[in-house]
């Protein structure tokens, strides 16, 4: 059977993620992007002048050569990107030949337009190693943007109506779906591959993952000019981190009282898990736990006017319990691997063994800062690092529970005592245990190094749950908003 393409183009702009759409294709068994490979600057790569043994002159003079190059060259299928500025020449064959498959890459056009000035000011086009990251705020221009957005719209709306007059349809890809397995697997499928993605690249990474207007010296003027225009998600909270799964293994059910437990991970399981140990009277080993999809299934099925609830905690205080006992400490549940590489490669000062004569408050206040500016990096996308489910944005696992079992009640760690009590006295407890109330963190509490600067760093850290759980200032005498 005849495969359905024999190459393929990536039609997009810059900034938009074609160099990690690119990286990905790259990665499939027989597939190769040869870059931009009809920029009028230079052929495929930036300071190459030949691909495919043609000259930058011979492409100039004749692109339909190096076109047909790319088409035959050895491998399962070849391609490369185009943007708005490269040579005109070969956008009508390639759109026209029903043969080459068309991916279009889009981009929310005020992020790549914001992202594009950043660039230009920076001279930094792709960042590999986030401690090369440069940074920069750039004034945003009304009219210039202007101009921008209708360049996009109108090169947009052509390759629409030509895909459309010529009876064809595209792969359309966004930037936000480069982070998506399975979106990418899925245009590997479309375009007739057998290879499948395992994972996906990390080598490229977020050169500017805060929200627009941060990246902005004049941010009211920019809300100004594009007020009633909220096409652009202005106040949109970028999400880099991995999605995950809706974790049934870890769903937490008493034996007798039908209620269950979706744990949110971060400091408060163990004291929920000895609840409901309590509230039927078993051990913590006895809880229905560690259960598949059907068996969980089976349960809810089972126990009609079931109740499922999950507890969230103050991103700061669930940052610093971790910090506490994922990082600094070398115990048992230590994360001591990623402790090595945070004190080695990315210089967070915590001292091989943490002793109570030499490790002070405020060295302590000094490697938990540390700690969340790496969390800001690591949520980000931009190390090496896994994205923990004891440091991952609580919103986040919650949309992943959704994929499985909604909760019906989603409590702030300081509702437990009351909350979780009243819980089951509709369910016939009359005199339900209180849940017990939290252990300090060691070696030092929150309370005794809190300040405006640990709150405004978790708050770049955890933008997404301060907004979706309404997360004010922590409070030391309670440990909640």
């Amino acid at each position: 059977m005849q495969p359905r393409f024999d190459y393929f183009v990536i039609l997009a702009a810059m900034r938009t993620g074609s160099n990690l759409l690119e990286a990905n294709l790259n990665a499939l068994d027989g597939v190769t992007s040869h870059g931009e490979a009809f920029n009028p600057h230079f052929i495929g790569r930036v300071k190459s002048d030949t691909l495919l043994d043609i000259s930058l002159d011979e492409r100039d003079a004749d692109p339909s050569r190096l076109l047909e190059a790319i088409r035959i060259a050895p491998g399962e299928m070849n391609g490369f990107r185009f943007f708005q500025g490269h040579d005109s020449r070969v956008l009508k064959p390639v759109l026209s030949d029903p043969r080459c498959a068309k991916i279009i890459l889009t981009r929310n056009p005020l992020d790549s337009f914001i992202s594009l000035q950043i660039a230009r000011e920076t001279k930094q086009w792709q960042l590999k190693n986030v401690k090369r990251r440069r940074e920069a705020q750039v004034e945003f221009d009304p009219h210039s943007f202007r101009d921008y957005l209708d360049q996009q719209q109108d090169f947009q709306l052509f390759l629409l109506h030509h895909l459309q007059a010529s009876g064809q349809t595209a792969f359309y890809i966004s930037y936000d779906d480069l982070h998506r397995l399975e979106t990418l697997n899925g245009l590997a499928k479309w375009l007739g591959l057998e290879s499948r993605l395992s994972r996906i690249d990390d080598t490229l990474k977020p050169q500017n993952p805060e929200p627009p207007l941060a990246k902005v010296t004049n941010p009211d003027e920019t809300e100004q000019s594009l007020h009633g225009l909220d096409y652009f998600n202005l106040h949109r909270t970028p999400n880099f981190e991995p999605r995950r799964g809706p974790a049934v293994a870890n769903h937490v059910a008493a034996p007798n009282t039908p209620v269950m437990y979706l744990p949110v991970r971060g400091g408060v399981e163990d004291r929920v898990k000895a609840w409901l140990a309590k509230l039927d009277g078993v051990s913590p080993e006895n809880l229905l736990t560690n259960q598949n999809r059907k068996q969980t299934r089976h349960w809810l099925q089972s126990n009609k006017g079931h109740r499922k609830f999950t507890v969230v905690r103050h991103p700061l205080a669930r940052a610093h319990s971790v910090f506490c006992r994922n990082i600094l400490s070398t115990e048992p549940g230590a994360y001591l691997k990623i402790r090595n590489i945070l004190r080695n490669r990315f210089k967070i000062p915590i001292p091989g063994q943490v002793r109570a004569e030499t490790y002070s408050l405020d060295q302590h206040h000094e490697a938990f800062s540390a700690f969340l500016v790496f969390l800001r990096q690591n949520l980000a996308g931009q190390t090496p690092v896994r994205v923990d489910g004891v440091w991952c944005s609580q919103a986040q696992v919650l949309e992943g529970m959704a994929s499985f079992a909604l909760p019906d009640l989603i409590l702030r760690e300081d509702e437990m005592t009351k909350a979780l009590p009243d819980l089951v006295r509709e369910m016939g407890h009359d005199a339900p245990p209180m849940p017990d109330t939290a252990p300090d963190d060691a070696p030092f509490t929150l309370a005794e190094i809190y300040d405006e600067t640990l709150e405004t760093l978790a708050e770049d850290v955890y933008q997404r749950d301060y907004i979706q759980f309404g997360f004010g200032g922590w409070k030391p005498a309670t440990g909640a908003t």
